[in-house]
C-alpha cells in the first residue's frame, strides 16, 4: 500500500502517543473505522466505536475508498451519544474523524463526559481536506485555534499541539494529486509537459518544505493534539 507523507507522519505520531499510555489503561477508539490503530494497543484495554454506515459504493462523489471493512466493532453508535457511563475511559483516541461529524463540538463534549479526570484525549483532524467519504464529509479547516477554544471550554487542558507538515508539503501533496483530478474531472490525461511541470514543482516544494520556517501557521496537513481532562471540571 502506498502511504502518503501525511498519513505516515500521523501513524508514527499516534503510535508514539499510544506507547506512552500506561499498561492496562482503558482506551476508546472513537470513530475507529477499520481499527488501524488497534495493533498499537496490545498493552491497553481497547474498545472500538463507530457509526458503521460508510459504504464506498453508495456515493460516487469526491474521493472514495475502493473497499471498506469495519471488522468487529465493540460499539456501534453516534459518536456524540456513546452508550457508556460517565468517566468510563482513561484515554480516547479520535483520528481523522471530526470532518465526518456534523457537530464536532458535541463530540468533544461527549469525550469530556466519557473520560476520567486526568484522562488523555488524542486527536488528529485535517486542516484542509478534499471531499472524501461522501456523503459523510461535513466540514474542514480544523486550525489550532479550534482546539484551543473548544477543548478549553469543555474541560480540557492541551498538553501538546503539533502541526503535521507545512504549507509546502501540503501543496506538494495536492500537486501530486493533479493527474487523478485531471482524468476524473477534466476527462483528459496530462501530457508530457504537464507531467514534467508537476515533477519540477514537486521537487521544489519538497526542498522548500525541508527548509520551512513555520509556514504551518498558514497551512498544514492537520494538527496532532494531546489534551488532558481537568481534574476539577466545572464546565461539563
Amino acid at each position: 500500500m502506498n502511504v502518503s507523507l501525511n498519513e505516515q507522519n500521523r501513524i508514527n505520531w499516534v503510535q508514539e502517543q499510544l506507547s506512552k499510555l500506561p499498561a492496562g489503561f482503558s482506551i476508546l477508539d472513537a470513530g475507529a473505522g477499520e481499527q488501524q490503530y488497534k495493533k498499537f494497543c496490545g498493552h491497553l484495554s481497547y474498545t472500538s466505536q463507530d457509526f458503521a454506515a460508510y459504504n464506498p459504493s453508495s456515493d460516487q462523489h469526491g474521493l472514495q475508498m475502493n473497499s471498506w471493512d469495519y471488522g468487529k466493532l465493540d460499539i456501534v453508535s453516534d459518536i456524540v451519544n456513546i452508550p457508556r457511563p460517565d468517566q468510563s475511559f482513561d484515554a480516547i483516541l479520535c483520528t481523522e474523524v471530526f470532518e465526518h461529524i456534523p457537530d464536532p463540538i458535541s463530540a468533544i463534549r461527549e469525550f469530556s463526559r466519557l473520560l476520567k479526570p486526568g484522562g488523555v484525549l488524542i486527536i488528529t483532524a485535517p486542516f484542509c481536506s478534499m471531499t472524501h467519504f461522501a456523503p459523510y464529509h461535513f466540514c474542514t479547516g480544523f486550525n489550532r485555534y479550534f482546539y484551543e477554544s473548544h477543548l478549553s471550554s469543555n474541560g480540557f487542558n492541551i498538553s501538546s499541539i503539533t502541526p503535521n507538515g507545512n504549507y509546502f508539503s501540503y501543496m506538494a501533496q495536492e500537486i501530486n494529486r493533479m493527474p487523478y483530478v485531471a482524468v476524473n474531472y477534466n476527462l483528459k490525461k496530462l501530457n508530457y509537459l504537464g507531467k514534467f511541470a508537476i515533477s519540477v514543482l514537486n521537487k521544489c516544494l519538497l526542498k522548500w518544505a525541508a527548509n520551512d520556517d513555520q509556514s504551518s501557521e498558514l497551512m498544514c496537513f492537520g494538527y496532532h493534539v494531546v489534551a488532558l481532562k481537568l481534574m476539577n471540571n466545572d464546565c461539563c
